[in-house]
């Protein structure tokens, strides 16, 4: 290695090795507030670790305080719902625009193009009026369907579609398979990696959705879990912010757990695009 290199690889590690203390920070210091007493935390004098160690009673304070298993349950129950409808549209429609060659291709992906660069927050007041027409606000379904059709999810299999060659899906037709076959039996298992992206990708943007719960959702009974800590703050515990950070915690801990154990196919599945 020239001493350019060793130059350039030093500084991008340092550059990656700050960015990386800066990203973890807020993190560590949530976790750090999650164990001090109340009487510590904004005392004029600072302390890395708390001079009375409460242990866990933060902790328990959050799960008995309030209903904060019941947010996780409520939580867990629109993201899956919400994946499941996503994949049922978006895998179909990903195969079409993919691998058939009709009229008007390119003007439906043009859509989900501007689909991908319409930010969600400026939906928000349209989809509100739809659902209160509808009769659906404090329901799970106003929680699920406004986001059933995805186009980053469409957008991101049909690139994983165009990666499979056109010869296998010939040769499964001359097998004698229908298309519904090919797509579920053949091909959905070659794209798997593009799937397991596009699930932990919504799995991460709904599960952390504050906007729309807070607006659609009237009661606690059907709070996310963002929401439910926002109720949490209020209603409970109000400025006692070590319990409220160890609802934080609780909160973001399933995530960080799915992605540690889906990292390598999560990351794997962001290379299947092209530039066809």
């Amino acid at each position: 290695m020239t001493g350019s290199r060793r130059i350039l690889a030093v500084l991008s590690h340092c550059v990656l090795t700050v960015a990386s203390v800066l990203t973890l920070a807020p993190i560590l210091w949530a976790i750090r507030i999650s164990f001090f007493p109340a009487e510590e935390l904004f005392s004029r004098e600072f302390h890395l670790f708390p001079s009375r160690w409460i242990g866990f009673e933060n902790y328990w304070r959050a799960l008995s305080a309030t209903p904060l298993l019941h947010y996780l349950g409520n939580g867990a129950v629109v993201c899956m719902a919400i994946i499941v409808c996503q994949l049922a549209i978006a895998i179909p429609c990903a195969y079409g625009l993919a691998k058939f060659d009709f009229r008007g291709r390119g003007l439906i992906f043009g859509m989900v193009i501007i689909g991908l660069v319409v930010p969600p927050a400026a939906l928000v007041l349209p989809l509100f009026v739809m659902a209160a027409e509808a009769g659906l606000i404090d329901t799970y379904a106003s929680l699920v369907l406004p986001w059933t059709i995805s186009a980053l999810g469409i957008f991101l299999l049909r690139q994983a579609f165009r990666q499979v060659p056109d010869e296998v899906i010939e040769a499964a037709r001359l097998d004698g398979l229908a298309e519904i076959e090919i797509l579920v039996r053949v091909l959905v298992p070659m794209i798997t990696p593009a799937i397991g992206a596009l699930v932990m990708l919504s799995l991460v943007a709904h599960w952390n959705d504050l906007l729309w719960p807070s607006i659609a959702i009237t009661s606690g009974a059907k709070a996310t879990p963002p929401f439910g800590v926002m109720l949490f703050q209020v209603q409970e515990l109000g400025s006692d912010n070590g319990p409220l950070m160890a609802g934080a915690i609780l909160i973001a801990a399933p995530l960080l757990l799915a992605f540690l154990l889906t990292q390598r196919r999560f990351f794997d599945g962001l290379t299947w695009t092209d530039s066809k």
